[in-house]
């Protein structure tokens, strides 16, 4: 019993270690988070949009804990959800404000937030708190209704910044699946200058923006002076070129952090149409990862279609999810998405660039695509092989003469050694298992630097 009780507990410890109850900010080359001591934050996120609005507080811990057990570092959470959030009250008949105007918030309501977000620090989760879905501010589509202006969004923000100021697990996402209309950019604006004010600085006030489906941050937010990071989203359907998405954020200037907020969703119709593209698996979403990661992200958002929105029998689903959202905890991706958080943090992660010229010869677009990341000063490098395949890699960009060849699983962080061989200029190699499916990264290290296992850290 004793050892089953100690395997537990650094099961824990591990998913927990990596955030550190500091303050996260941007790295001194602008394309990493990291805490407050400057060592490497990865963001793992999951989408639990509706975890403020749906959850009572003893299924919010039932969340979060699972979902710090799996090794997930980041939770996206709305304070005004997408699902009738204004008017739907939350567990305890709570909703955000009186007579629907920002001015006026419920604070019944917020000590709810305040409480699962405190939650969160107890499981070393960072909240990424989005203030409002867009449908409130521009409705487009979904329920809103629409109650924001640019007055009163910054007065709503101001009140939400100074309410979490102190909070260093708390990081802000702006806008909500909503494209922001040339009118409402204004609008985006002054709710983050309401969040920074709030906060007392912009140093403490880390802050992205959540884009509509296909979309990134950049193309309306880049050179905004508020916003920290962007953000994708590549949505859900299958193969999406995620990795040339991500590649021309990290070269935009000024340089800031990217990555894929709302990928490919686990168990959801597939480009929305089961019928005739099934349902999005695992495979799907470790390509999404991989290739967003290795193309230059600085960590990844998985997500999962039932769990969401906390679908529970008691509520109306959303495109109809087949089961409940404490069921769809343990999917086979959501267990399989901290073995690329384990795999990045365990060489130098810095110093880590994307560089697709270490692949050789042809490169086919889409579900074949390979992707190349390595370290600055060639200490080693990673090659993600979506499809079990053989690969001819251009070793020169690697330091030292004797090169440790690994293979890490991505469906379950194991690995398989390779020979040591004597660096030349092009090398062939094999996956360990060939085909779809079969997805696998090929570790290629100086010897001389006796890093760890791949996913130890």
């Amino acid at each position: 019993m004793k050892k089953v009780i100690i395997i537990i507990l650094a099961v824990s410890a591990l998913a927990q270690a990596q955030y550190k109850n500091q303050r996260l900010k941007v790295s001194d080359n602008k394309h990493f988070l990291v805490h407050e001591d400057g060592s490497p934050f990865f963001w793992l996120g999951d989408t639990g949009w509706e975890l403020l609005h749906r959850l009572d507080r003893e299924n919010a811990e039932k969340y979060l804990k699972k979902r710090a057990e799996q090794g997930f570092s980041v939770i996206q959470a709305v304070a005004l959800a997408e699902e009738n959030g204004l008017k739907d009250p939350n567990p305890y008949g709570e909703i955000p404000f009186v007579d629907l105007d920002p001015t006026k918030p419920n604070e019944k309501y917020f000590q709810h937030l305040d409480y699962v977000i405190d939650l969160a620090a107890k499981y070393g989760i960072v909240i990424a708190l989005l203030p409002t879905w867009g449908d409130k501010v521009e409705k487009q589509w979904g329920q809103g209704p629409v109650i924001f202006n640019s007055e009163n969004a910054r007065v709503y923000g101001e009140w939400l910044g100074k309410r979490y100021k102190d909070k260093k697990n708390v990081i802000w996402v702006n806008g909500g699946d909503r494209e922001p209309m040339p009118g409402h950019i204004l609008l985006w604006r002054r709710l983050a200058e309401g969040i920074i004010a709030g906060v007392g600085n912009k140093e403490n006030a880390l802050i992205t923006f959540h884009p509509p489906g296909g979309r990134a941050s950049s193309e309306w937010m880049h050179n905004e002076e508020w916003l920290d990071l962007n953000m994708l989203q590549t949505g859900h359907c299958r193969d999406v070129d995620v990795y040339a998405r991500i590649a021309k954020d990290y070269n935009l200037v000024p340089t800031k952090p990217t990555m894929d907020g709302e990928p490919i969703y686990e168990d959801h119709p597939v480009c929305f149409n089961a019928k005739e593209n099934g349902i999005s698996t695992d495979t799907d979403l470790r390509k999404s990862a991989y290739w967003g990661v290795f193309a230059g992200g600085h960590g990844h958002t998985y997500g999962c279609h039932d769990v969401w929105q906390m679908f529970s029998p008691d509520k109306n689903p959303v495109n109809n999810p087949r089961r409940p959202w404490y069921d769809a905890l343990d999917m086979i991706g959501a267990n399989q998405m901290k073995h690329l958080k384990n795999l990045m943090l365990s060489r130098p992660y810095l110093t880590r660039i994307p560089d697709q010229s270490i692949i050789v010869g042809e490169n086919k677009s889409g579900a074949e695509y390979v992707v190349a990341t390595r370290d600055q000063s060639g200490s080693y490098v990673m090659v993600y092989i979506p499809v079990g395949m053989v690969v001819k890699i251009d070793l020169s960009k690697l330091s030292g003469n004797t090169i440790k060849v690994s293979w890490y699983n991505t469906k379950d962080g194991s690995v398989v050694k390779g020979p040591d061989i004597t660096k030349k200029s092009m090398q062939e190699f094999t996956t360990p298992t060939l085909g779809k499916g079969n997805d696998w990264v090929l570790v290629l290290d100086d010897g001389s630097k006796k890093f760890n296992e791949p996913g130890k850290y």
